[in-house]
Parts: C-alpha cells; sequence; structure tokens
C-alpha cells in the first residue's frame, strides 16, 4: 500500500482482542463487535497488509523452563560504524533476546536470557566480551517483572 493505513475504533477493537488471544476465532471477534466473520477477515487482511499486524507468535514463560536470569546490558561501541558488524554478531548468540539502538550514553542496550548467574557470566566472558569492537558494557540483572503488557490502543486517545 502506498497510503498510510489509517485504523479505526473497530480496527483497534481487532488488535485488542488479538492481542489477548492470537488463536481467538474470527467469527468469536465478529460476535463480541456485533459485525461479521467476513468484515473481520477483510479488516485483519487489511491491516496485515499494511504492515500493521505482522504475524502471531507463541508467548513462552522462559522462567519454567530454568532460564531465571534476564540481564539488561549497555554497550558502548569503539566507534559508530562498528553497529552493523556488532549488531550481526549479537543476532548470532542465542542467549540476546532483544537489541536496541539507543541514544544516551550507550551505543546499544540488549536484553539476554540465561538459566544461572554462572552461565550470564559465560556469556559475557566467551562471547560478549570476544567482540573487538565493543568498548565496554555495564550489566543490570532484573530482579523483577512487575510490568509486562503491550500498550492498549483503546485507550490511548490524547
Amino acid at each position: 500500500m502506498s497510503e498510510k493505513y489509517q485504523i479505526d475504533s473497530i480496527d483497534e477493537q481487532i488488535l485488542e482482542y488479538l492481542k489477548a488471544d492470537a488463536r481467538m476465532p474470527y467469527t468469536e471477534i465478529a460476535k463480541k463487535l456485533l459485525l461479521s466473520g467476513g468484515t473481520i477477515h477483510q479488516r485483519i487482511n487489511k491491516m496485515t497488509d499494511a504492515g500493521i499486524i505482522k504475524g502471531s507468535k507463541l508467548i513462552v514463560d522462559y522462567k519454567k523452563l530454568g532460564y531465571d536470569v534476564t540481564t539488561l546490558l549497555g554497550i558502548y561501541l569503539q566507534s559508530a560504524k562498528d553497529l552493523t558488524m556488532v549488531v550481526e554478531r549479537l543476532q548470532e548468540m542465542n542467549e540476546v533476546v532483544e537489541v536496541y539502538y539507543t541514544t544516551g550514553s550507550y551505543a546499544l542496550f540488549i536484553k539476554t536470557k540465561t538459566k544461572t548467574t554462572e552461565d550470564y557470566y559465560q556469556f559475557l566472558r566467551n562471547k560478549l566480551q570476544t567482540i573487538p569492537e565493543i568498548q565496554s558494557t555495564e550489566s543490570f540483572i532484573c530482579l523483577h517483572q512487575p510490568v509486562d503488557r503491550e500498550i492498549s490502543l483503546t485507550e490511548l486517545k490524547y
């Protein structure tokens, strides 16, 4: 689509239902919104074509699989020109689950998941610190995550 797709309140409600349960049948969403299943299907297709809906994914509770250590790391690079190469290296590391290019002190901020602090230490020592373009890092071990959510599209009206 060449033009930016403008969602309306119906689209917002559809997205809210799908964010809560990506496997919710279109017919169930249609009943809740008093619309036809075909209308829901068309709207979801339009939002998918516009890139608003990128897909759906399974949400795994990694703590229940033994991944008890979540760490946020600020990364200082030797030079800004090293960014692409460092990101490519980070993408190869299973422990790295998110990477952000940021403003402020750090060039990159990453999130990692490991089973133990010893595993995190081994990751830091044997993987991350072997990248010569990384000048230094600062680690923040997460103790608790009291908020984990998507933004609500129906409540963010300014």
